[in-house]
């Protein structure tokens, strides 16, 4: 009988362990890390990616967790897109220009002119995206929904920009080469850096003023340094959400399934909601602050600003060439669908 209640208790005792490590191993394949580019405790990161986040492991009964790496730490701004290849993160959140030349004909959306909102910026970049016309740039990851910034202007700390000639011997930080290129075809210095460096950069003298949409001037304080705005649409940057295709390959079908559920136009229409939002809050704040502001209205029929908008768009048409006009016109037509 003693012998009996030994073997009892140890095959209890085995499977209390074998059920604790299998719970320990579905809780390791489930946890989802998410590496993205924006400061912890923003409105994108409250509003964008915990809210992803929060519905997912609801929709999943819990069982996905999801855990978030915001400002660059576990992948830098220019890596994010390589760590979720590599699986180093599940999911990355960055800009496709911070990977220099890797996504040339999702670019195309960011050209002057062709959004004039977030919310129509995304609408016009996620139905590019779905109606195939760059699926090739993500075939290494599971892009889950593609968003962008809303117009990208020039924001300067001491002095007022009214011309394109007014640019001439400025230092400015460049969102993406294509804008880079504008600066320096009008006589600035154009500076390449992550957008949270920028405040650093701009405190200590190394730019005298950058080009970006009103939401990262909120987010990353820049209100604080520059005094001066002019509102003429340089550029929409274009950003990702993507997952790491072995990580959804990892997961059983129903899981799957949740993904795939927060993934695609609808998301992409949040994400701009945050950001819209985040353009009102950032361009009242500076009103607020007293801060001086040259809106340029019909930016491309400008008689100054017009010519210097059109040769970027020709320019990095005639660079990319194959499918990119096409790309360009497609956009140029879900513009008129897609609701700013």
């Amino acid at each position: 009988m003693k012998k009996q209640s030994r073997h009892l208790a140890k095959a209890t005792l085995f499977g209390v362990l074998a059920a604790s490590l299998a719970a320990s191993s579905v809780e390791a394949s489930t946890t989802l890390r998410v590496a993205h580019v924006w400061p912890g405790g923003s409105m994108i990161d409250r509003e964008l990616f915990q809210a992803w986040a929060e519905s997912v492991e609801e929709a999943s009964d819990g069982q996905l967790s999801v855990e978030i790496f915001p400002s660059q730490t576990l992948a830098k701004s220019d890596k994010t897109y390589e760590s979720a290849v590599m699986g180093i993160a599940d999911i990355g959140a960055s800009a496709q220009g911070y990977t220099a030349g890797r996504f040339p004909l999702t670019q195309v959306v960011e050209l002057p002119g062709v959004s004039s909102s977030a919310r129509q910026g995304a609408c016009i970049l996620q139905s590019l995206y779905d109606q195939g016309h760059f699926e090739e740039e993500y075939a290494d990851t599971r892009p889950l929904f593609l968003f962008t910034t809303g117009p990208g202007y020039l924001h300067t700390k001491d002095q007022r920009i009214e011309t394109p000639a007014d640019l001439e011997g400025l230092r400015l930080r460049r969102p993406t080469p294509v804008v880079g290129d504008m600066f320096e075809r009008l006589g600035a210095q154009a500076v390449g850096m992550p957008a949270p460096d920028v405040f650093t950069a701009m405190q200590r003298g190394v730019v005298d003023g950058l080009s970006f949409n009103w939401e990262g001037m909120k987010t990353f304080r820049l209100n604080e340094l520059a005094q001066y705005h002019t509102e003429v649409p340089l550029y929409d940057l274009s950003l990702f959400a993507t997952m790491s295709q072995r990580s959804y390959d990892r997961l059983p079908a129903d899981l799957q399934q949740v993904i795939d559920d927060h993934s695609g136009l609808e998301w992409s229409l949040r994400a701009a909601e945050v950001y819209d939002e985040m353009i009102r809050q950032g361009r009242e704040e500076a009103v607020e602050a007293g801060h001086e502001f040259v809106v340029i209205d019909d930016a491309l029929e400008d008689p100054e600003w017009g010519p210097v908008l059109q040769q970027t768009i020709d320019n990095y048409l005639e660079d990319i060439g194959g499918a990119a006009n096409d790309i360009y016109n497609a956009a140029m037509e879900l513009k008129q669908s897609c609701s700013a």
